[in-house]
């Protein structure tokens, strides 16, 4: 049964939604994550993808705060990205109550340092993100696109040491017009050592039945909640699942 990872973005910290990565196009949902997320782990929901957008902008953490609080008050496991550039930063999150944290920008701009923290914090706790835009890695909150192509960059972090990825469809992302499934199967015939999150489309939860019934590990999701495609009390028939 595939695992529900639904995600709060953070600007200001506030829970917002962008549409492909368009700081301009952003929208506030609450004001208080932690409502949100309380109201996850009251459906059955245990993991919680929480993207620190101003960090991500910025080249540093800078929500910290919010998710102190939201390790604190919820018994959610987080994993946290958006930033995440120097050792600092990756002690801070963790010292904040991120279970796991997720590094896409700086597998491309600093190799050795995340290979680094892969062997620090061991593949359990230390997930690639991989964020493509028409097939090729974008970085920098998605605000550039490198020259390396999706599958190459996966299996090349396959052969040291990663073992979690996040791979987002930015075209995808925020559209609510379904994932890219057959992507996501392709990487997971690939590469099935890899335990694959497939983020980026999610319209409703036939998106997510669809996800589940190809095999795909896990899914992140969030616009389609937050915009009522997807009710908390859809999400139960897979959590009761997860469970047992």
């Amino acid at each position: 049964m595939i695992e529900l990872i639904p995600a709060i973005d953070l600007i200001d910290g506030k829970c917002v939604r962008l549409t492909q990565g368009d700081y301009n196009s952003k929208k506030i949902y609450n004001e208080d994550p932690v409502e949100t997320a309380q109201a996850f782990a009251d459906c059955g929901i245990r993991r919680l993808h929480v993207v620190d957008l101003d960090g991500a902008r910025e080249g540093r953490i800078v929500n910290y705060r919010v998710l102190e609080r939201l390790a604190r008050k919820t018994s959610l496991a987080i994993d946290f990205g958006g930033g995440l550039k120097h050792d600092s930063d990756v002690e801070t999150a963790f010292a904040c109550g991120a279970q796991m944290v997720t590094g896409g920008s700086i597998a491309v701009r600093d190799p050795e340092k995340f290979v680094a923290w892969l062997h620090r914090y061991g593949s359990e706790k230390i997930i690639l993100g991989a964020d493509a835009r028409d097939g090729k890695i974008a970085v920098d909150g998605w605000q550039n696109t490198t020259d390396a192509a999706l599958m190459p960059f996966i299996e090349s972090w396959l052969r040291r040491g990663v073992r979690a990825v996040i791979c987002t469809d930015i075209g995808r992302d925020g559209m609510l017009q379904g994932p890219a499934t057959a992507l996501y199967a392709e990487i997971r015939k690939a590469l099935p050592e890899i335990f694959l999150t497939a983020s980026g489309g999610i319209g409703g939860i036939d998106d997510i039945a669809q996800l589940d019934e190809a095999g795909i590990p896990a899914v992140i999701f969030g616009k389609a909640i937050y915009e009522g495609r997807i009710c908390l009390n859809d999400l139960i028939r897979f959590t009761d699942a997860y469970k047992h």
